[in-house]
């Protein structure tokens, strides 16, 4: 993993709004109606060489391939992946997606988000069978696609964002394992097989968990802190089994605390988690940090400190809200968490992706790109402030010897 030597790098979540294109073959594959594997399949090769030449123009030097070849969401399309899981139909009113304490606070406003987000999940997954992963064609055909695209630009790097195994298909059924725990274990098992093979093709894997906080506004109450951080302990214990033998430094966590533009009064705070999140051995740690009720956290740093080796990608930019932040505003965020991990440390980022699932977007494909050269921009001004001076104390002592040097050779012709 390349980390900031001389000026703070840029990167994003990954997840990025697919053009109409590749949203057409998707939306007839739903349907069943005129969809062509072929065409799609080439529609694919040439928008992630599209979306990868964007982001390097827009100055982001560690990038994704957008996730379009997922054909669901980003932790839904698992079920296409993975042995072991059914689909069936439920009724509007089991729908497990529509629950927890801040929609049960503001069930007013997330009516009218759900209708303008055209939020329709109909479908229950259940586990019926062994779970084993049998992706390796589809995952295979994202790392053929991203890679070609990669030779035709200059970036840093590239990296794959894919679903830790807390958030792997949320809320399915289980009518195969034993219990929950044994069910997880099987889960992480096979995504270990998703994680190895992006590693394997030179890429580094990023590892999306919204679920291990999520989980907070519906679990608590009821349940207490306690039992909360019990659970997530336990999901950091399987999401380091899943990871076993790929090396830390070729892996990224992302936790946030849900993509959805809602109040988030009863997000957990980062504080009461922070040190489960950093037992995940990753090499870099992708928070959610820019938007206003998570903003305020970076003063955790303060009394926080990174796992050796590790890098902190704070998010610098928000993906939930039209207003393109102020490159000064970003260099404000990036400085003042450089200055507490060390400039060294510090990769800027997003704080989530900007479209959850292909048909979806959080924000205008516009203003995404417009975030983008924005956080570029605020990087170019933070290492200019972390290095500047840096940079000038590093040239006296050459300049002393060189004048050292000079006076030397006058002596020496004199004499």
């Amino acid at each position: 993993m390349h980390r900031s030597t001389d000026r703070i790098l840029t990167t994003h979540v990954g997840s990025l709004i697919r053009p109409e294109s590749v949203r057409a073959h998707l939306r007839a594959k739903q349907k069943g109606e005129g969809y062509d594997a072929v065409a799609h399949a080439q529609t694919l090769k040439e928008e992630v060489a599209d979306v990868v030449r964007h982001q390097a123009e827009a100055g982001v030097d560690v990038v994704s391939d957008g996730e379009f070849g997922k054909g669901i969401s980003w932790s839904q399309y698992v079920i296409e992946r993975m042995a072991g899981f059914e689909r069936r139909p439920f009724t509007p009113t089991g729908n497990p997606f529509m629950r927890g304490a801040d929609r049960t606070r503001f069930a007013e406003f997330y009516k009218e988000l759900d209708a303008r987000d055209h939020v329709q999940v109909t479908t229950d997954s259940v586990v019926v069978g062994p779970i084993s992963y049998s992706g390796q064609a589809a995952l295979q055909q994202d790392i053929d696609n991203f890679k070609a695209a990669l030779k035709k630009v200059k970036a840093v790097e590239g990296f794959l964002p894919v679903a830790a195994p807390a958030s792997v298909i949320p809320d399915r059924k289980n009518e195969f394992y034993k219990n929950d725990d044994e069910l997880m274990e099987a889960i992480g098992a096979a995504m270990h097989d998703e994680y190895r093979q992006i590693v394997d093709n030179g890429f580094l894997v990023q590892l999306d968990d919204a679920r291990a906080a999520v989980t907070y506004d519906r679990m608590v109450p009821p349940g207490t802190m306690k039992d909360y951080r019990k659970w997530v302990a336990r999901q950091m214990a399987i999401t380091n089994r899943a990871i076993e033998g790929i090396p830390a430094e070729k892996i990224r966590y992302h936790v946030c605390w849900g993509s959805w533009p809602g109040p988030h009064t009863t997000d957990v705070p980062m504080r009461d988690i922070i040190d489960l999140i950093l037992s995940v051995r990753a090499g870099a740690f992708v928070l959610e940090m820019a938007n206003p009720r998570h903003e305020h956290e970076w003063q955790v740093w303060k009394d926080v400190k990174l796992p050796k080796g590790a890098v902190l990608i704070p998010g610098v930019i928000s993906h939930v809200s039209n207003v393109v932040e102020h490159p000064e505003l970003i260099c404000e965020r990036i400085v003042r968490l450089a200055k507490l991990v060390g400039r060294e440390n510090v990769i800027a980022g997003s704080d989530c992706g900007f479209a959850q699932q292909p048909t979806h977007q959080r924000v205008h494909p516009s203003i995404q790109w417009a975030k983008l050269e924005a956080l570029a921009e605020g990087a170019r001004l933070a290492s200019k402030e972390l290095w500047g001076r840096g940079k000038k104390a590093a040239k006296k002592p050459v300049a002393k010897k060189a004048a050292a040097k000079k006076r030397a050779a006058k002596k020496k012709r004199a004499a």
